[in-house]
């Protein structure tokens, strides 16, 4: 495998790419549509949720921790999760920039 050079892009940059490759996957896709409709930090809600194996969802939901879209309290014996609003902040506000590039230019 080669190297990927991260070093050589802006840590703007690197975050965002992180931020990208932790919701191109659908149960991460799946598993922030469902904190969002249930507007709360969620349990062991999420396993039931979803078609996939609970140690398939824990490592799903560690992805989306450590790109930073969401943050898991511990409580008890468990760890209850919600979205992390800074991280999607950095999303929106990519997106938003794209948008308004879009709005404003013609197709080449």
């Amino acid at each position: 495998m080669g190297i990927t050079k991260t070093e050589e892009f802006t840590v703007k940059q690197n975050e965002l790419a992180i931020l990208a490759k932790a919701i191109g996957h659908p149960a991460r896709i799946a598993i922030i549509e469902y904190l969002l409709k249930t507007d709360s930090c969620i349990c062991g809600d999420i396993v039931n949720e979803l078609p996939l194996a609970q140690p398939t969802v824990s490592q799903h939901l560690k992805e989306l921790k450590n790109a930073g879209l969401i943050i898991g309290n511990i409580e008890g014996t468990s760890i209850c999760y919600c979205l992390n609003i800074d991280g999607f902040k950095k999303l929106k506000d990519f997106f938003e920039h794209i948008n308004s590039y879009l709005t404003s230019k013609e197709c080449c």
